[in-house]
């Protein structure tokens, strides 16, 4: 007889955390897959849900992949790196606000480093897959701002 689905949310965070760690998963399709393995009752949605409670973001592994990990399992490479040239594919910008396009998966990476080098002229960023919005902090000197990242990240 097959045994019922867990349900208990703890367990499930705490083997999504293990998977994680292993950093090894790069959709939440296979998140899900993983965890449906380990007789856990879980969709996209719930992944999706349990990711953001674990603060899980999308970087590159040592060979170029981009994965799921846990902040603290994250190195963050210097802004300089040449790892970080070619992830920026374009900016546009307005009177109040400046949109950064990425390759795919490469938004929260380019955003982090951004939000943790806090370079003159940036309030915060907010980042999707493939989207940075970044609130300047002077729309004065929006255009100064969007030069430096540039100069930084192309």
């Amino acid at each position: 007889m097959l045994s019922k689905p867990n349900q208990d949310p703890a367990l499930r965070l705490s083997a999504l955390r293990k998977l994680l760690e292993a950093g090894e998963i790069s959709t939440q399709e296979d998140l899900v897959r993983e965890l449906k393995a380990q007789r856990f009752a879980v969709t996209q949605s719930t992944i999706s849900r349990d990711l953001s409670r674990l603060n899980a973001i999308k970087t590159r592994d040592g060979g170029g992949r981009i994965v799921y990990r846990l902040p603290d399992d994250v190195m963050i490479p210097t802004p300089s790196g040449n790892e970080m040239r070619g992830l920026l594919v374009d900016i546009h910008w307005n009177e109040s606000l400046i949109v950064v396009k990425t390759t795919p998966g490469s938004a929260s990476l380019l955003a982090r480093l951004l939000d943790q080098s806090k370079p003159e002229g940036i309030l915060g960023t907010i980042a999707g897959d493939d989207t940075i919005f970044i609130a300047p902090s002077s729309i004065k000197k929006i255009a100064k701002t969007v030069e430096r990242i540039r100069q930084e990240f192309s």
